[in-house]
């Protein structure tokens, strides 16, 4: 028996004592005082919420507990040595769904979901869902990566960008090596210069890393982290964003953004867990563009329009079906 079915099926009894209340209640004159209640979900984030990852989780947690499907709590800054026991206390607590990342903590955080086998299990992972009851997503969104890249590629003078990540692991490197494949489309010309700063939230090394690229000659730089549209802010070249949108807070230096949208995901699995239809699987192909799981922004005053016009039909052709950005989870090397 799956997870969530027993879960849901405590859910249905609820209902059906609601509604047996209720008609008493009519019957007899009273209040109808029994409701269903709501979906308890718990997240453990290991950085910061305004960490741009951990960032869209969080937005489409509040949104659906915004929307009453849901109510939500969450963790921020668990370190890796004490996710276990952060897991084990919401467990404990009768969560329904527990949502994290389990990149540093795979085997740690899978054992402690065997141990809660009427919990479900929803995690950032590089691997596959386990059973019972354990879950696993990603932000495939090497497609709308692949369409910015189209738009660096042509935006290029010097035919140098520079990349930095946070780790190469298989989830930030697909990403940029399908940037850097759309930037190829276009200007077969194109060099890249890539570090990666081992860390997921240093904006000091970030940037600092970004400016010996720009000294190397880049003059567009792919900002995987944080700190690196800072650095193409103070020396007045263009940046491209990455999971989020930050045109805003860096005006005329973001030239386009890949986006992720977690909402599908979340909106997937809660549906799941609520009607006991939750299995240990894979939602990852929801953050793909065919289910609004990513998109692309571009500041069409700072673009190529000829380069925007191929973009969007590269992105019609991804809608389609019509095109398939490669996956490519190999480590991205400078070629300059």
């Amino acid at each position: 028996m799956a997870v969530a079915r027993g879960i849901s099926w405590t859910r249905r009894a609820i209902l059906t004592a609601a509604a047996g209340i209720f008609s008493a209640a009519v019957i007899l004159g009273g209040p109808a005082v029994a409701q269903e209640e709501k979906l308890k979900v718990a997240a453990i984030y290991t950085v910061p919420v305004e960490q741009q990852w951990v960032s869209r989780i969080h937005k489409a947690l509040n949104a659906a507990q915004q929307h009453g499907d849901i109510s939500y709590t969450f963790s921020e800054n668990v370190a890796n040595t004490d996710y276990e026991r952060v897991m084990r206390e919401y467990a404990e607590g009768g969560m329904d769904l527990i949502v994290g990342e389990a990149f540093a903590v795979e085997r740690a955080a899978r054992n402690v979901a065997k141990e809660y086998p009427d919990t479900a299990f929803l995690m950032g992972s590089s691997f596959g869902p386990a059973k019972p009851n354990f879950a696993v997503f990603d932000n495939w969104i090497h497609e709308p990566s692949y369409l910015t890249g189209m738009i660096a590629g042509k935006a290029t003078k010097s035919n140098v960008i520079g990349m930095v990540g946070g780790y190469a692991i298989p989830e930030v490197s697909r990403l940029m090596n399908a940037f850097m494949e759309g930037a190829r489309e276009v200007n077969p010309d194109v060099k890249f210069l890539v570090t990666f700063i081992n860390s997921w939230y240093d904006p000091p090394k970030a940037k600092e890393a970004a400016f010996a690229m720009i000294d190397k000659g880049a003059d567009i730089l792919y900002a995987e982290r944080f700190g690196v549209s800072d650095a193409a802010k103070e020396k007045g070249i263009l940046a491209i964003g990455n999971v989020i949108d930050t045109a805003s807070d860096y005006p005329g230096t973001i030239l386009s953004s890949a986006l992720w949208h977690m909402e599908p995901t979340i909106d997937k699995v809660i549906e799941d867990v609520s009607s006991g239809n939750f299995e240990p699987a894979d939602y990852g192909p929801y953050s793909y563009m065919a289910h609004g799981g990513g998109s692309f922004v571009v500041d069409e005053s700072l673009a190529d329009a000829d380069a925007l016009k191929a973009a969007r039909e590269k992105e019609q052709e991804i809608l389609d079906g019509l095109f398939r950005v490669n996956v490519n989870d190999e480590e991205p090397k400078s070629t300059l």
